[in-house]
Order: C-alpha cells, then structure tokens, then sequence
C-alpha cells in the first residue's frame, strides 16, 4: 500500500510542476537528489566498514565467545529456554553489540543469523518461540550506547555537534529495553511459557 501511496504523490507532484510552468525544478530536484544520495551513502560507508571490521575482528579474536561467557547469568536469565553452550548465544552477543553501537544494518544479518540458530531449537517450525519473541524484543528496543549511525548522519548534514544527542537516545533506549522485556516477562508469566 505504501508503493501506492508514494507513487501517487510521485506522480501528482510531476503533473502539478507541469501545470504550474515548473517541470524544470522537479529535474533540478531529482538530479539533486540523487547526488545526495550518493554522498550520504559514501559517507555512511566508512563508518559501517570500520564498525564491521571491528565486530568481524572482535569474532575472530574470541571476544563473542568471551562476552557471552561473561554475559551468560544474564542471557540465562533472559533466555532460559536456550541450552547454555547452544550458538543462537553467540549470535545474540553479536546482534546485541551491534544494536548498542548503533548499527541497525549490521545487526539485521546478525539477527537473522541468531534467529536461524533459535529455530534449530523449534520443535513447532511455523510458531515461534517464547525465545524468538524475547529476542525481537531485545532487537526491537536495542538498548545504544552510541548511536553511530545517527552519529554520521548527523555528521554528513553538517551538525555542528553530531554527538549531543548520545544522552538522549542512551536514556530512551534503556527505557524501552526495561519496557519490553518487563511486558515479555509479564505475557510469559500470564501465558505461562517457558
């Protein structure tokens, strides 16, 4: 629906230019545009590339494994349906890490990947698990300690202080991290899932 929606006001802006005399500024603005498209997506690159390389190294190093060795009373605590050495583990950290650095785009395959290791735990494959629901939640909500996405966005339309609204987006965060898994916790409870 929203393709049609779009494309309807796509196409009424065009004909309105036209009958207005300024068909000449909706070639202007597109051409524009789509320039600044590409500068924004080459700026977004670097910053994803550095923070990939960075969780990629962090993966090759141990420090997953470590993190959720260290994590593991709490992810228990959050998951307790997951066997404690299970991989979906692993790949929650991952999915998590990239949420708190910001990184939606990069935690969307880290989330699929940690979903494909949840249905391995799936005795009913087309109905998901109480752990499938609390782990959307997690990525729903991710609690971000540094926005960086935001951060370069910000940074690429010239904010003259990209970063002052860490605090904010840190507190509005946890919020609804503390939120979502409290109501998940409260429907487990009624529903009395596991």
């Amino acid at each position: 629906m929203i393709n049609y929606i779009w494309g309807f006001f796509l196409v009424f802006g065009i004909i309105y230019a036209g009958f207005c005399g300024n068909i000449e500024v909706v070639t202007e603005s597109a051409i524009k545009a789509a320039q600044d498209a590409v500068l924004l997506s080459l700026n977004l690159l670097g910053m994803m590339c550095l923070w990939l390389g960075l969780m990629n190294i962090a993966k090759q190093a141990g420090m997953i494994r470590f993190l959720a060795k260290n994590l593991k009373p709490l992810l228990r605590l959050i998951f307790p349906s997951i066997p404690a050495n299970h991989p979906a583990l692993g790949a929650i950290v991952m999915t998590i890490s990239a949420n708190m650095l910001g990184l939606g785009n990069a935690a969307t395959p880290l989330g699929i990947k940690a979903m494909q290791q949840l249905q391995t735990l799936n005795k009913e494959k087309k109905k998901a698990t109480p752990a499938m629901c609390t782990f959307l939640v997690l990525c729903t909500t991710g609690t971000t300690l540094v926005p960086m996405t935001i951060i370069a966005l910000r940074s690429a339309m010239g904010a003259a202080t990209p970063t002052d609204i860490v605090g904010c987006v840190l507190m509005v965060s946890c919020i609804a991290t503390i939120a979502g898994l409290g109501m998940d916790f409260l429907c487990r409870k009624i529903l009395r899932l596991r």
